[in-house]
């Protein structure tokens, strides 16, 4: 076994800086701190489970855990320099919601931290306060449910007070609670199976022989979920190019586009090429896919991905979506619009997004993504097919969207998009996937036709 050779709160709490002063991802400041530790022997798979479970959990609770530390403090939060505040929010987070942490390790760990990070004064300063919420536990009480449904929520469930309200008002609170609710459950990891190069049941037999506990998804014929896994980056599976990492509900986009073989497709916002590469999977590597985006260092993801997929049909160009009509008028067999949005449906996968969405966001975002349908719109060929989908759940982004886009475009006509699906039928027109309702990510998926 590999000796230890660091503090797992340390290096939790290392990324959880990253995250909070330097503005980083935490999904990408953590796999990146992952790989590099593991890259050096350090870390078991114990301490992998460990550290994400720190900095997910610490970094999602978020203004809970400052209001939690506001009953113990004697100043305000925000006077506490960033490190020490981090770290009594990592100490706050192991007392409250790890169970199987004794208090003993939560305070003493977030001491030693403190002693190399701070002075002798902050020790004494966070000694104190993670004691006495540890001595104290019940001064932490919850806002009335009934009186302040929206207050309740948002401190109970970790989401902004902003988001709650509009969730409350527009779905009533014993919904908002179950979308909440499942908003923080860690969902597990979904591939799609690159079936150009395997088929799924001869990749889940791979993946087994790899350490994965996977099973099949009951939604695309190509998913895959796995529920645990060693460090991705170790499976020769994926270097191999055998699947791409995926969403379930994002694997359904491609399919409701239906793209075949020998087709012209454009993927509008493509990078950096999820669905860029599904589209050319499913047309067998046959015909010609282009993807555009207005990152070029996106794209040269795209074009990694194709590379190890081993599909040469992609090309990508640096173009922003609102002139892709201009360029590629009536040229295209079908075109997706995977719409730049609020993200909003996806908020069990990345624990910071949350906190760094503002209401300002879904009153610009609406105005860009009805200028690239439209833009978009004009490369489908008579008789082509225009799909429009988001990972978000809101109306003015979705529905609302598509909507007005019909309203002055009768030129297009709505297909039924959950009969498109792989797996079990719909009959909604417009398909809006819910994590409390369907188990995968928020995600609206229409689909519409040119008729002349």
């Amino acid at each position: 076994m590999t000796a230890k050779k660091f503090d797992a709160r340390e290096v939790a709490l290392k990324v959880i800086n990253d995250v909070e002063i330097s503005g980083a991802y935490a999904n990408i400041a953590l796999a990146q701190e992952i790989t590099r530790r593991g890259a050096q022997g350090q870390l078991s798979e114990q301490d992998r489970r460990f550290i994400t479970e720190l900095v997910y959990g610490t970094i999602k609770c978020g203004a809970t855990l400052d209001w939690m530390l506001s009953h113990y403090l004697s100043r305000p939060l925000a006077k506490v320099a960033p490190v020490i505040r981090n770290i009594l929010r990592l100490g706050i987070y192991q007392l409250f919601f790890l169970e199987k942490v004794p208090v003993s390790a939560a305070c003493n760990q977030a001491v030693e931290l403190t002693k190399k990070y701070g002075h002798a004064g902050t020790v004494k300063f966070v000694n104190g306060v993670l004691r006495n919420a540890a001595r104290s536990p019940e001064k932490i009480v919850y806002p009335d449910r009934d009186k302040q449904p929206v207050k309740y929520l948002a401190l109970k469930y970790f989401h902004p007070e902003w988001l709650v309200d509009r969730w409350v008002k527009r779905l009533g609170a014993s919904t908002c609670e179950q979308l909440c609710q499942a908003n923080n459950v860690t969902p597990p990891l979904s591939v799609r199976t690159n079936t150009v190069k395997i088929t799924r049941d001869e990749l889940i037999n791979r993946l087994t022989a790899e350490g994965v506990t996977c099973q099949a998804s009951s939604w695309t014929p190509e998913g895959i979920i796995c529920y645990e896994h060693p460090g991705l980056g170790w499976l020769k599976s994926l270097q191999e190019g055998l699947f791409q990492i995926q969403d379930e509900s994002s694997m359904l986009v491609a399919h409701i586009l239906d793209p075949q073989p020998g087709e012209f497709i454009i993927d509008a916002c493509g990078a950096p090429g999820g669905k860029t590469t599904h589209i050319a999977s499913l047309m067998n590597n046959t015909g010609q896919v282009l993807s555009t985006d207005i990152y070029e260092h996106k794209l040269a993801i795209t074009r990694e991905n194709a590379r190890r997929l081993g599909l040469n049909i992609i090309e990508t160009k640096t173009l922003d979506a609102v002139h892709l009509g201009h360029t590629y008028p009536s040229k295209a067999d079908r075109v997706l619009v995977d719409a730049p949005c609020s993200g909003l449906g996806v908020l069990r996968r990345k624990p910071d997004s949350r906190w760094r969405k503002s209401i300002e966001i879904l009153d610009d975002l609406p105005k860009l993504q009805a200028a690239i349908l439209v833009s978009a719109a004009q490369c489908v060929k008579r008789g082509g097919v225009l799909v429009y989908s988001t990972c978000t759940t809101e109306p003015a982004e979705n529905q609302d969207i598509v909507n007005s886009f019909l309203s002055s475009h009768p030129e297009f006509v709505l297909d039924s998009a959950g009969q498109y699906l792989p797996g079990n039928k719909r009959s909604d027109t417009m398909l809006q996937l819910w994590p409390h309702i369907d188990k995968v990510d928020g995600f609206f998926i229409t689909r519409m036709t040119r008729q002349k």
